[in-house]
């Protein structure tokens, strides 16, 4: 539960509006949100997810990789294979429910916009990544990238000159990997002719990554709400990076947690004071849905 404030002087005197929301769904980001710096979910964390759960409320992972490689993180927080819980995945890209990964939006890039894209990625020289329903695969795949995705998902390593070697298999998202954030920014001016037919988002300060426009984490969330019959300022989003700023305009209540790209801190309703390796999660939870 949370309360908004409004309030206004008339004649020298206050008056003060209260307003009630009981939040029914919270869309959380993974990476540096959820997820400690070793990829797990600390048990604090945990134990809040399971008290919003006991009372009710939907709790959504919201994320940029395919919901198969989240089934970890799932089991950790007792919602793997379950039926009516759901994930939003490949940035809103496909939502499933959780029983049986069980598809209920899926929103592919086109085939010739996503071979421009990879062209600018091989001219560009940079580790590409190829997102399909089930697989990712990556095009120039360097040591410093296998470091940072080391028990994170599992990787096949290609080399190809164009993206015939899927055949009819659909591509969901793709991305470019670079550490320098101006670097990023410029590619997307560089690929301005395409700025009509795809989402530009960016995260975990070294992706710049592609979603069929329209299509991103605020997205998803709204369908899911949607879905569930749940009203939009029910929904709590929770993130750090530019990728997940659609969802957070998008809930009810918006929030960044303490290690929040600064870029996006204006953006948010709230702002934690514990970052992704203390308990931001329980922090939120506890705050405003456990409180009574």
């Amino acid at each position: 539960m949370a309360f908004k404030y409004l309030d206004f002087t008339h004649d020298g005197s206050t008056i003060l509006f209260v307003k009630i929301i009981m939040y029914k769904l919270i869309a959380l980001d993974l990476d540096e949100t959820l997820l400690n710096s070793d990829s797990t979910v600390s048990e604090k964390n945990k134990k809040a997810i399971q008290a919003a759960k006991d009372k009710g409320v939907k709790i959504a992972l919201a994320t940029g990789r395919g919901y198969e490689t989240v089934q970890g993180t799932l089991e950790e927080i007792g919602l793997k294979d379950k039926p009516g819980e759901y994930v939003i995945s490949f940035n809103g890209g496909v939502i499933v429910e959780n029983k049986d990964n069980k598809i209920l939006e899926k929103t592919p890039l086109d085939r010739e916009i996503a071979e421009k894209l990879f062209q600018k990625g091989l001219e560009l020289g940079d580790c590409i990544h190829i997102y399909t329903k089930d697989k990712v695969y990556v095009q120039n795949y360097t040591e410093n990238e296998k470091n940072y995705l080391n028990g994170k998902m599992d990787i096949d390593e290609i080399d190809e000159d164009s993206l015939d070697f899927l055949g009819e298999e659909e591509i969901i998202k793709m991305l470019f990997v670079n550490e320098d954030y101006d670097y990023l920014k410029g590619v997307e001016k560089q690929l301005a002719d395409l700025k009509n037919d795809i989402d530009v988002s960016y995260s975990a300060n070294r992706y710049i990554e592609f979603n069929p426009k329209g299509i991103h984490k605020g997205m998803g969330l709204r369908k899911l709400a949607e879905i569930l019959d749940i009203k939009p300022e029910e929904t709590i989003a929770v993130g750090d990076n530019i990728n997940d700023l659609p969802m957070i305009k998008e809930a009810g209540l918006g929030v960044g947690v303490a290690n929040t790209n600064p870029d996006m801190i204006s953006e948010c309703d709230f702002i934690t004071e514990a970052d992704h390796n203390h308990d931001a999660i329980a922090e939120v939870i506890e705050k405003f849905v456990l409180t009574d």
